[in-house]
């Protein structure tokens, strides 16, 4: 199975670059893709850049590279009491709780105009507990999306990986997603981003040789 990474920032896409063998490094349509083997494996890792459309585009070159299986890794923010810095999650389903059609057809936040429901499903391994990521173009330490992320079921939110599910969705592509959790509901997330970065870093790619 080729597997690609689509993953946002160069430190994350480490996690998984230290461990290739026979690794190649090159600059196709602007992004770096690092090819190589990992664990007997055929791999790539593709370095979108941050957000929605970065990661999007990423993935569609994914795909139309061959990939048969996408991967979106990183850190993200968890939701859910309890959860620690450090805890490791798959992801059942994502969502885009940044994109309203309401005002146009009525539909739920969420709802991409081709679906009819705001979830969009991933697979899973069954290695980690799963969750539901809520993916927008926000990163900040208000408290105002809280109502709306509670009432979508969200455990976890990034900047990328329901993007990355709707290309792999709509191509047919079986995708996952392995994310660490860098800040926790309530105490701060830039702080707390800033701070555990690098431990969840080395969590990730500790993660890495055992999960494709």
């Amino acid at each position: 199975m080729r597997t690609f990474f689509v993953i946002a920032m160069d430190c994350e896409a480490e996690c998984v670059v230290r461990h290739l063998t026979a690794a190649a490094e090159s600059r196709e349509w602007g992004r770096r893709v690092v090819r190589g083997s990992l664990a007997g494996v055929p791999v790539a890792v593709v370095v979108s850049g941050v957000g929605k459309a970065n990661a999007a585009a990423a993935a569609q070159f994914a795909v139309q590279s061959g990939a048969e299986l996408v991967v979106s890794m990183g850190v993200c923010g968890g939701f859910e009491r309890g959860m620690k810095v450090g805890d490791l999650f798959e992801v059942d389903r994502a969502v885009q709780y940044d994109f309203d059609l309401a005002a146009v057809n009525g539909t739920a936040i969420g709802v991409l105009n081709e679906r009819t429901s705001p979830y969009i499903p991933m697979a899973t391994t069954g290695r980690y507990p799963a969750k539901t990521l809520a993916t927008g173009d926000h990163f900040n330490d208000n408290t105002d999306d809280l109502p709306l992320l509670s009432s979508l079921g969200v455990g976890l939110r990034d900047m990328e990986g329901a993007a990355v599910a709707q290309v792999c969705e709509t191509a047919g592509v079986e995708c996952r997603a392995l994310k660490c959790v860098t800040n926790v509901l309530g105490e701060g997330a830039t702080g707390q981003y800033r701070e555990n970065l690098a431990k969840c870093l080395e969590i990730l790619s500790g993660a890495v040789p055992k999960y494709v």
